[in-house]
C-alpha cells in the first residue's frame, strides 16, 4: 500500500498507508488527519478537503477536471498545486507522496 505523508501548515507530518484506488481524502479521514474534513464525503461539492500536492509529485496524480477546478475557486489560500483530496486517487506510483494542508478549510 502506498505511503502518503500529510504535512500540516506548520510542518508537522503524519504518515499513513492507503490502498490504491482510494482517494487521498478517504485515506486522511480513515486515519484521523485533522486538516482534511471532507464534509461532503467526497462528492466534490464542499472544498473542505483542500490540499496541496507537493510540486515534485504533481505529475504523478490524476489531473483536475472542470468541476474540481471550479470548486478550487472557493478555497482559502489557493496555490498552484491546490487540489481537492477527494479527487486525487491513490496509485502505486504515489508511494511517498507529500500532501500539504492549508491552515484552515474555512
Amino acid at each position: 500500500m502506498p505511503l502518503i505523508i500529510f504535512k500540516t501548515h506548520d510542518g508537522e507530518t503524519k504518515e499513513v498507508h492507503a490502498e490504491a484506488g482510494t482517494s487521498v481524502m478517504q485515506a486522511a479521514v480513515d486515519n484521523g488527519i485533522d486538516g482534511i474534513l471532507g464534509e461532503c464525503g467526497g462528492c466534490c461539492s464542499c472544498a473542505t478537503c483542500h490540499c496541496y500536492v507537493d510540486p515534485a509529485w504533481v505529475s504523478k496524480v490524476n489531473p483536475a477536471d472542470s468541476t474540481e477546478t471550479d470548486m478550487l475557486d472557493c478555497v482559502l489560500e489557493p496555490q498552484e498545486t491546490s487540489r481537492l483530496s477527494c479527487q486525487v486517487i491513490v496509485t502505486d506510483e504515489m508511494d511517498g507522496i507529500i500532501i500539504g494542508m492549508p491552515e484552515s478549510q474555512y
